[in-house]
């Protein structure tokens, strides 16, 4: 071994990128690599989503149409047969609010919560949200619960 064939171990040295915009004498000098005018030869340049190179957009070609309601409120539909497996579980007792259900898992903290028809519920439960369907306020109060809405 001598100090000729001395070189640093495998891995331990990270090879750098080719150095360009460097003046002329680098050979990679001028344009830097980004070739002559255009967009992408300049700083700045950031392709926009969906750019198709000066033809018209997808999104722009396709026609447009419907509606949608900014003032629409939208509701987590809780199903009967999910309350009365929470009460089968012994994970509620005689009332049900949004927080207990927020704490399993059924909604998320700010959603509005709507009790929906489906299934079947045996339990006696006094149910506290924001709404509840026909049918579903039916099968409550035949139940021996109560239905009240926030």
């Amino acid at each position: 071994m001598n100090l000729g064939n001395l070189k640093p171990a495998k891995g331990s040295v990270h090879k750098a990128g080719k150095t360009i915009g460097r003046g002329q004498g680098s050979g990679k000098g001028g344009t830097a690599t980004r070739g002559h005018k255009g967009a992408k030869s300049r700083s700045g340049y950031s392709r926009k989503i969906g750019f198709e190179g000066g033809q018209m957009p997808l999104q722009r070609r396709v026609p447009k149409f419907g509606f949608t309601n900014i003032n629409r409120k939208e509701y987590q539909g809780i199903n009967l047969n999910k309350l009365q497996e929470l009460a089968d579980k012994g994970l509620v007792k005689k009332t049900v609010t949004v927080k207990d259900l927020v704490d399993n898992g059924m909604a998320h903290k700010n959603d509005l919560v709507k009790i929906l028809g489906g299934g079947e519920l045996k339990a006696s439960l006094k149910i506290t949200v924001h709404k509840f369907t026909a049918t579903a306020k039916a099968a409550i109060e035949a139940a021996g619960g109560e239905a009240i809405n926030l």
